[in-house]
Formats: structure tokens, C-alpha cells, sequence
């Protein structure tokens, strides 16, 4: 019984710990070079990685203008932002401002002979296999490619959630000392007098 524990275990643990690598924010230092909108059908496999549909959009549709955003990493590699709302649902960044946000993009694109580096926040994961791309949720610019940014607002998170999870776990241990330990022991009881019963020596 111990394995198939541990097993269960790990696997709640990598699920959260992908949840939360996918929804908390991140910050890269990139260079823009391109901003453009591109008519994309969103849905299937990759429907489920994009946000909630621009506020002021009508009808639900599978096709729809997603904003990206071009970039260069220090190393030369390309990185492909989307730029689309959130709203209030999950997860919780309050995103309104998407035109004002490509706006801005398009303002600090700058070239490789006069770079202009921007360190972006955003969220989700890159995947050219089915299509889905990290949400850019603000743009500001920085000094160069090798500025150090210090995550402190998942650190924070972080430690919430670690305090949120020992405060639920000490009240699960009060919990079943109060309640569940006592059931246990009286239906401990019960079941050994009903054997006594069956083998004659009740």
C-alpha cells in the first residue's frame, strides 16, 4: 500500500507544481521586433490555453484576431508572445488592456544594430506542437540583456500558499482527533463484539 501512496501523491504534486508554473507570472528579458494581429482558430486541444474572449466581443466563435508579440532573446532565439485579456476569471490577472499593451509593443520594437531591451511579464508556456503561446501581461523597458530580476511577488505566493497549506493541514490533524478517531474506535469496538457474537462468546 505504500507505493501506489506515494505514486498518488507525486502525481497531485506534479499537477499543482504544472499549475502553477503555467498560471504564476514570469518575466523575460527579450527584444521586440514584430507586433501584428493574425485571424487564428482557437479551439480543440489548444482552446483550453487561451483566455477568456476580448470584453466587447459578440458572438463565440472558433476564429478570432489574436494579438502577437515578436521577440528576440539575448541568446538569438525567438520567443512569440500572445496579447489577449484575462478579465476576471482564472486566472486572476484583471487584464483589460490589450490594444494599449500592443501599443506599447509596438513602440519599443527596435532592431538588432540599435536593440531596446523590455523585460515582459506574462504567464502560460510556448508550444509550437499545438499552437498556444505565453500571455504578455505588461511591457516596461530595462537597461540591457542582463538585468536581474527577482521574483518576489511568486515568492510571496509561494509562501502563502505554504502557509495556507499547513494551516489546512493542522486543522485536518484537530479534525480527525476530534471527529474521525473516535467514529474509528467505536466502529473498532462495534465490529469486534459482533465477531465475538458470530464465534459463540458474546
Amino acid at each position: 500500500m505504500r507505493w501506489p501512496r506515494i505514486i498518488f501523491i507525486a502525481c497531485i504534486a506534479l499537477i499543482f507544481g504544472a499549475f502553477l508554473h503555467y498560471t504564476l507570472p514570469q518575466r523575460d528579458i527579450v527584444r521586440i521586433v514584430s507586433v501584428e494581429s493574425r485571424l487564428t482558430e482557437v479551439g480543440g486541444l489548444n482552446g483550453f490555453f487561451f483566455a477568456q474572449r476580448d470584453s466587447g466581443t459578440a458572438q463565440a466563435t472558433a476564429m478570432r484576431d489574436l494579438r502577437l508579440i515578436s521577440t528576440i532573446r539575448p541568446d538569438g532565439r525567438p520567443l512569440v508572445y500572445r496579447n489577449e485579456d484575462t478579465g476576471v476569471l482564472w486566472p486572476p490577472y484583471f487584464k483589460f488592456d490589450s490594444e494599449d499593451l500592443q501599443a506599447e509593443a509596438s513602440n519599443l520594437t527596435s532592431t538588432e544594430s540599435a536593440p531596446q531591451w523590455v523585460a515582459i511579464t506574462h504567464y502560460g508556456w510556448r508550444s509550437n506542437l499545438i499552437s498556444i503561446y505565453p500571455n504578455a501581461i505588461s511591457i516596461r523597458p530595462v537597461a540591457g540583456p542582463d538585468v536581474a530580476l527577482f521574483p518576489w511577488l511568486n515568492i510571496i505566493i509561494l509562501i502563502g500558499l505554504v502557509i495556507l497549506a499547513l494551516v489546512a493541514w493542522r486543522i485536518w490533524e484537530r479534525f480527525e482527533d476530534r471527529v474521525i478517531d473516535p467514529i474509528r474506535d467505536r466502529m473498532a469496538v462495534q465490529w469486534a463484539k459482533i465477531k465475538d457474537r458470530a464465534a459463540g462468546r458474546g
